[in-house]
């Protein structure tokens, strides 16, 4: 969920009306232009010019406006680039106004070609009807530079945002610049090593803050990476109103208490009746524990109010919402805070970032940092997600966790409640609860040793298990099948299935017992001849792993989404008369520990038995984030898996 906070967190300020001009009126571009290829010539592309320019304004009524400007030249020297640059979208929408937009396409020889205003196009979605603006480049060919600049008036957003300046290709003449009226100060902080933004002292009728860069290095995506939490941005909030005397205008504690009071409000009769109407249609026992009640209330929701991407008032209105079965995300958080009032559940709202997006930061305070809402229950030390259909209980999104958010919590003094806000760190869910186990049972038909009988006992607990299990209850039969014979037809396309069965896949255990898949099956697949020798790929049955290559030094780090473990028994029946020659290539054993404590493993090693085999690999992922100073441990256990998967039994007559 993408949470926007409203106006009612906006916080009104003192005035001080100042007509200069505003930035945009006197920038434009060059008449004449010649931009130079030079140092990016062999590109399939590079940015050769990147201004942006943010104006916070007074207009003519006294009311704050916001004047953004994109001024962009793209070098262009691929095909592929070519068609992904042929149309660019502006940031336009119904309430705001396209003050300035135009286009240009500058050839490889220098021909000029000005787009006309039949090549600013429109578009509507037709889902959400909302209206985009385009331009529709034409006549681009390999070494050619587009060019576009557009100024948009929009409502203002001062108290939170992102300017990312780091792409997967060079950016060259890089500059951000924000201007306001000269009693509103800004805040601004720099990451992932961007420079910081400076302060211009000699501009007196406004304030200007900007930064300026030669170059800005292109940042390549890397697998298992946070890429766009990892590029080089910036991020500006205002912070003062000195006419007004107001101080840390985007603070949380003003956030906390604004958020508190419109979750938190007086309801009706009508709305507290229709409440509780609704909550006999829950099937709850008031003496259940907080665990099974949370889970068949979030259960019931889920499965039963359509949460709705539009900003309708009556969506988050509590006694149509109870009636009508349809939320937004802000209605549907009303909801579920009206249930914990009037069940006396004590919670509090979390609200955080992905770490996949933006890594939650302790000392800047900013509204763009809160963009997703948890609650959080510390009777159980657990989290919910209200509007995330694919999270449960217990288990909310994986990237929401491990990471800080903002907690706002109840205080009541007398009869006064208010609210408090506090950063906190949310605890990831520990490997031990996200667990994918298999225990394979193995025989050779005595008359074709070729042929195999394998039982796969496949089961699946925490973020594992919650992709499928919430959702068993309502598979059909037919899909359920498909579901289970899947598990051996990922190892053998051909596999003959002769049997197959689910333990625990009543949806209301999901959280308390693991989803169990057991098929059994036959395969010719698994073992080769190869003369008085017989090939048996034991690892095959794990099923394919993720092998990591890196032909280049590793740049950014490793962001997991969930710590997880995998616990892995492969036990063989040797046929009569055979023996295994190579028992020690399934000895494979790497770790990485940290004071004491073993983080990252995959271990497999065998016991035998008469002519049982016993094979265990089970593996280890005990952090989310891996540093890239620690890149090649991270590689050489996940690829330790992927060795695993390669290992073949030579079995041979004795």
């Amino acid at each position: 969920m993408k949470l926007f906070l409203n106006t009612c967190l906006i916080c009104f300020i003192s005035i001080i009306t100042i007509h200069a001009q505003p930035f945009y009126e006197s920038y434009n571009w060059d008449a004449n232009p010649s931009y130079s290829n030079q140092g990016v010539e062999d590109s399939n592309m590079a940015s050769m010019k990147e201004k942006i320019v943010t104006e916070f304004y007074f207009d003519d009524q006294g009311n704050l406006t916001e004047y953004f400007l994109e001024h962009k030249v793209y070098y262009l020297n691929s095909d592929d680039k070519i068609e992904a640059f042929n149309k660019v979208y502006l940031p336009y929408d119904s309430e705001s106004k396209l003050v300035v937009n135009k286009a240009r396409v500058i050839t490889a020889n220098g021909e000029v070609i000005n787009l006309d205003e039949s090549k600013i196009l429109t578009a509507t979605d037709s889902e959400t009807d909302r209206t985009y603006k385009y331009f529709a480049f034409e006549g681009v060919e390999k070494g050619s530079f587009i060019e576009y600049m557009y100024v948009v008036n929009r409502y203002p957003s001062y108290k939170g945002k992102r300017i990312t300046l780091q792409s997967d290709y060079t950016r060259k003449n890089v500059e951000f610049d924000l201007y306001s009226p000269s009693n509103l100060l800004f805040k601004f902080k720099s990451f992932n090593g961007l420079d910081e933004v400076e302060r211009d002292t000699i501009s007196e009728e406004k304030k200007h803050y900007f930064l300026k860069l030669d170059t800005v290095e292109l940042l390549e995506e890397e697998e298992m990476a946070a890429y766009t939490a990892d590029k080089q941005y910036l991020i500006y909030a205002l912070d003062a109103n000195i006419a007004g005397r107001v101080k840390d205008i985007s603070s949380y504690a003003n956030v906390a208490q604004n958020i508190y009071e419109f979750y938190n409000e007086e309801r009706s009769k009508k709305e507290i009746s229709a409440l509780k109407k609704f909550l006999k249609t829950i099937n709850y026992k008031k003496e259940d524990d907080i665990d099974t009640k949370l889970r068949t209330i979030e259960t019931y929701i889920k499965n039963n109010i359509f949460v709705a991407n539009s900003t309708s008032e009556k969506l988050s209105d509590l006694y149509q919402i109870t009636n009508d079965k349809v939320a937004n995300e802000r209605g549907v958080i009303i909801l579920y805070t009206a249930i914990f009032n009037e069940l006396d559940i004590k919670y509090e709202f979390i609200y955080t970032c992905s770490r996949e997006y933006m890594r939650f930061d302790k000392e800047f305070e900013a509204n763009n940092y809160l963009q997703d809402a948890l609650f959080y229950f510390p009777k159980s030390k657990k989290y919910l997600s209200p509007t995330e259909i694919d999270s449960r209980y217990g288990y909310p999104p994986a990237f929401l966790t491990d990471t800080y958010g903002l907690a706002i919590k109840e205080v009541v003094i007398g009869d006064f409640k208010s609210a408090v806000a506090k950063i906190k760190y949310i605890k990831p869910i520990k490997a031990e609860q996200n667990v994918d186990k298999m225990v394979i049972d193995v025989t050779f038909d005595e008359d074709d040793i070729s042929k195999t009988h394998v039982k796969l006992d496949r089961s699946m607990s925490g973020y594992y298990g919650m992709y499928i299990h919430p959702y068993m209850d309502l598979v059909k039969p037919e899909n359920e099948k498909e579901i289970i014979e899947g598990f051996a037809k990922n190892l053998d396309e051909d596999a003959e299935i002769v049997s197959k069965t689910i333990e625990n896949k009543n949806s209301n255990l999901f959280g308390i017992k693991p989803i169990q898949f057991i098929v059994e099956f036959t395969s010719n697949k698994f073992v080769e001849n190869a003369g008085r020798k017989q090939l048996f790929n034991v690892g095959d049955l794990i099923g394919r792993q993720q092998e990591l290559y890196q032909e280049k030094e590793r740049k950014l780090p490793v962001e997991g989404e969930f710590q997880r473990s995998y616990f892995r028994t492969i036990n063989i029946t040797i046929p009569q008369g055979y023996k295994i020659a190579n028992l020690d290539d399934i000895k494979i054993k790497n770790e990485y520990i940290k004071e004491g404590k073993t983080l990252l493993s995959f271990d497999s090693y065998y016991e035998l038995n008469g002519n049982i085999l016993t094979i265990t690999a089970d593996e280890h992922y005990r952090i989310n984030h891996v540093d890239t100073s620690l890149y090649e441990e991270y590689r050489t256990v996940i690829n330790s898996a992927a060795d695993f998967n390669k290992v073949t039994l030579v079995l041979e007559t004795e």
